[in-house]
Formats: C-alpha cells, structure tokens, sequence
C-alpha cells in the first residue's frame, strides 16, 4: 500500500509552509506529495495569506525534492487552457526529472471561479473529456510530428506539440463518484482511478464499475491503479486523537466513520479494508499543516506496517 501526503493549500499555506510538507513527506520515505488546484478556502476558515497555484507550487517543488512523486488532486480543467497545461505539466515533469503526475477534473467549485473571474461553463463534463484527449494527444505525438484536433470546444491546428514529459508517459489519474461517465473517462484515459472520501462500500462499488468500464474499452481492469483520498487523525491514544481532531475543527467520532482515525493500529486495520476493495495507494488528506509530529507518527506506526 502506497501512501501519499495529500494537502489543501487554498485554507491557508504559503508556499514555505508547503516546501516543509513536501521536503519531511520526502525524509519520512511517503511516496508522493500532492496538492488541491483551489483558489478560494471552503469553510470557516480565513485561508490566509491566499491561495498559491498549484502548477506554481509543484514547479518550486520540482526543483526542491528529489525523490517523491509530484501531483494534483485535481487539477480543475475551468482553470486552463488544455494546450497551455500540457506544457506546463510536462515542463514541470522536466524540472522534477520525470516525477509528476496528473489528476485532472473537470472543475466544480462555482464560488472560486466567480472571485477571480474565470468562466464557469455548463459543459464541464464534456470539456474535460476533450480536454484529456488533447493533453494525451499532444504528449504521444511523435517528435517531428503535429497534433490536430478538432473537437466542440477546442481546436488545435499543425500543434508541433512540444515540449515532452521526461517520462515516457505522465500518469494521468481521473477520479469521482459518478456511476457512468466517470468510470468510462477513466477507462479510456486514466492510469489511475480515486475516489475521494468515499465509503468502504462505495469505494469498492465504484471500483467494480471502473473495472468493468475498462473491461469494454478493450483494457483489462488492472491496468489501472485503484486509490482513495481519505482525510486522516492519528494519535498515540484517544487524548492525541481528540486533539489533533479538534485542531482541523472535526469529531474524533466522525473522523473515524469518514476518514483514517484513531490509534494507528485503528488506522492500519482500516486501510485494510481498503487494500480488500482493490485500493493500492491512499492520499492522506493532511489538513494541519504545521503539525510535523503527526507525518512522523504516520511514517514510523502506520507506513511501517504496512511496507
């Protein structure tokens, strides 16, 4: 089971704040550190000092970290252009020597797109399916060659279709609980499937319309990893867990229904039950940012035994 360090920068992080998470996620032995693409806090939180960009904030860490994986979960398709985030993405995966990874949605936080001014169109669902042909497209065009596509809402004539990932390929991850379209975009596209905070039960549900989706497209099932993002409280004792719960304004009790919660062998046990649906990688959503301990916890009781 891989674990991954997961972050929400847009309720308050500066860019420092950041690098620290990224660089103990790095000596702690996680696998990845990742981020939301959010420009405006949810919440009752101030979210101060004001959101950082994620495609910003992965390119400092590109250059600062040297061995995790670098990724969105997700990048919002309302907030670019697909032709300008293929660049960016893959100049990133340059920068960070072929470490970076793309979780692409379609975007869904309505109140973020009005605050800075960024259409917000119907169609999200659609775009976002073209948006991942685009992206692959332009990335797996032989060098020498173009790109063309000609699609509803993008065209792109004569794309030189330039720069390349260092990778041969980026792994590209698509996510969400939607029972039809979702599975079959992530069939056609993805290297990875998540779920986010989602049930046991509905994560292995989800997991089996993926499988199956696949299966119709033509690729067998386990080409794709299966993950979940799951927020996460871990104390040495029900005193630590009430304490860290109360620091990201949540109940010990529902922390432990909803998400990873409680000592860590609770908390081992419980992603057992993931690893029985099929997950093989969990995002750690890290909610206080500032608290270091609880990385280090996680790292040497709950990553130990699961290696």
């Amino acid at each position: 089971m891989d674990l991954r360090i997961f972050t929400e920068p847009q309720q308050g992080a500066t860019y420092d704040t950041l690098l620290t998470v990224a660089k103990a996620t790095e000596e702690l032995g996680f696998d990845a550190f990742f981020r939301s693409d959010h420009y405006l806090r949810m919440g009752s939180v101030d979210g101060l000092p004001g959101p950082t960009d994620a495609w910003i904030t992965l390119a400092g860490l590109a250059r600062e970290t040297k061995r995790i994986r670098l990724g969105t979960l997700m990048t919002a398709g309302t907030f670019r252009l697909p032709g300008v985030l293929a660049i960016q993405v893959a100049q990133v995966d340059q920068m960070s020597g072929g470490r970076v990874e793309l979780g692409l949605g379609a975007g869904w936080f309505e109140e973020e797109h009005k605050a800075y001014g960024i259409p917000f169109p119907k169609e999200k669902f659609a775009r976002l399916e073209e948006q991942l042909e685009i992206v692959t497209g332009l990335w797996s065009t032989d060098l020498g060659k173009t790109y063309d596509f000609h699609g509803t809402y993008y065209d792109l004539t004569d794309s030189p279709a330039l720069p390349k990932p260092a990778q041969e390929k980026i792994p590209v991850l698509v996510g969400g609980h939607g029972a039809t379209r979702t599975p079959r975009l992530a069939a056609k596209y993805a290297d990875e499937f998540n779920i986010p905070f989602a049930s046991i039960e509905d994560s292995e549900r989800q997991f089996g319309r993926v499988r199956a989706a696949a299966q119709e497209a033509g690729r067998s099932g386990d080409d794709l990893v299966y993950s979940n993002a799951l927020v996460v409280c871990v104390g040495r004792d029900d005193q630590e867990v009430a304490r860290r719960a109360e620091a990201i304004g949540r109940q010990p009790d529902e922390l432990r229904l909803n998400g990873l919660a409680g000592t860590p062998a609770e908390v081992v046990d419980k992603i057992g039950r993931y690893a029985e649906t099929g997950a093989s990688r969990i995002y750690l959503q890290i909610l206080d940012l500032d608290d270091l301990d609880h990385l280090e916890l996680i790292s040497s009781q709950v990553q130990s035994q699961l290696s």
